[in-house]
């Protein structure tokens, strides 16, 4: 699928890897729709740069994890636009979940906006990209949904989840709409980390590097655009962390 003069929606693109995907299907020509829950001014200021591309761009207000506001936000972007070609489920929270203090609250608070939120949005994008007969959807999930890391387990069984739900989603809406998700690895770092932490990082990634949001992005632009016979893929932009020591 070419991208220029489709029609993108991104969700939670306010900032971080979200804003660098949005800004990179513009520059490939694509109209672009971002959500958001909260960032209002940020979002204002990622429309204005994807207009600076030299096509149109939208923010929508949902929360994600309600069904009727997603509905509502869905029907908002094809009155827009006449339709979604391609949906990036890109919203996510991450939160340090010590196991000796983890709760049924830090369970929730992960597992319904990481994999509640891609769940709706693709069954309701999905059905209507199938019923015009053409669409792409990625996801993006997280290396830790192959191998979990510890103080993280919520995020880890959310992105395992996203995993799953991709391969689910491709077998339901193919053929005419393809699923992939992408992984990211180090990406971004928390900024509590430590210099030692980081440097570790480093060590157990085999390309010896941090990788950057336009990594992802541009992994994100390879499926929706060359990926003509995937689908149900993880493509892993991790840098080599899976299979790293």
């Amino acid at each position: 699928m070419e991208l220029k003069g489709k029609t993108a929606l991104v969700t939670g693109a306010a900032r971080r890897v979200g804003r660098v995907i949005a800004l990179t299907l513009a520059g490939r020509g694509a109209r672009v729709i971002i959500t958001y829950n909260q960032s209002g001014a940020e979002v204002a200021t990622v429309v204005r740069e994807i207009e600076a591309a030299g096509v149109e761009g939208l923010a929508l207000r949902a929360d994600l994890a309600n069904s009727s506001q997603v509905r509502a936000m869905a029907e908002q972007a094809v009155a827009a636009f006449g339709g979604v070609d391609l949906l990036v489920n890109n919203a996510a929270v991450y939160f340090r979940t010590p196991f000796d203090r983890l709760t049924e609250a830090d369970w929730d608070r992960t597992l319904i906006p990481n994999l509640k939120g891609p769940f709706l949005t693709s069954l309701t994008l999905g059905r209507h990209m199938r019923a015009r007969g053409a669409g792409v959807i990625v996801n993006i999930a997280d290396w830790a949904g192959e191998r979990p890391y510890r103080d993280y387990l919520p995020y880890c069984v959310s992105k395992a989840g996203v995993i799953a739900l991709t391969r689910g989603l491709a077998l339901e809406l193919a053929p005419a709409v393809r699923v992939n998700c992408v992984c990211p690895g180090p990406v971004l770092l928390p900024e509590d980390l430590g210099a030692d932490e980081v440097a570790g990082v480093i060590a157990g990634t085999p390309l010896g590097r941090v990788g950057t949001p336009e990594d992802i992005a541009r992994a994100v632009a390879f499926l929706a655009e060359s990926g003509d016979f995937i689908t149900g893929a993880a493509l892993m932009g991790d840098g080599g962390r899976l299979i790293g020591p």
